[in-house]
């Protein structure tokens, strides 16, 4: 079956750590772009990491500020990628999202590869 399925999220405590991985199945992620999207509670989905095929990361959105924060990788022989997020707050909580296709934008649009979304809860 051709699919991406996340795992971890949860309920993480504000000032933590979260970490995600997104495993693909069915097809192979080399030469795709991969990256990481969010929708927070009452906010609008968007990009907050972009991996390309040489492994350049890029965040295509500041809106949400992650900068110095996050953590993004790919392991193209395990068909994986990662994210990490520290120091969360409650601003960080949401459905969290990641994606694979040939181009990936800030916007979480019909990509060729998407995921299941998993829900992350930051508890004060």
């Amino acid at each position: 079956e051709v699919q991406l399925v996340e795992s971890g999220g949860g309920t993480v405590q504000a000032g933590g750590t979260l970490r995600l991985a997104c495993t693909a199945s069915g097809f192979d992620i080399d030469d795709l772009e991969v990256g990481w999207y969010r929708q927070p509670i009452g906010f609008h989905c968007d990009g907050i990491s972009v991996i390309t095929v040489d492994g350049t990361e890029r965040l295509p959105n500041y809106e949400y500020d992650v900068r110095g924060r996050l953590t993004t990788s790919r392991n193209n022989g395990k068909n994986t990628m990662e994210l990490s997020l520290v120091n969360l707050n409650t601003g960080d909580a949401g459905v969290y999202y990641c994606a694979a296709d040939h181009r990936l934008y800030s916007g979480c649009e019909s990509y060729e590869h998407w995921s299941q979304g998993i829900q992350v809860t930051v508890s004060s």
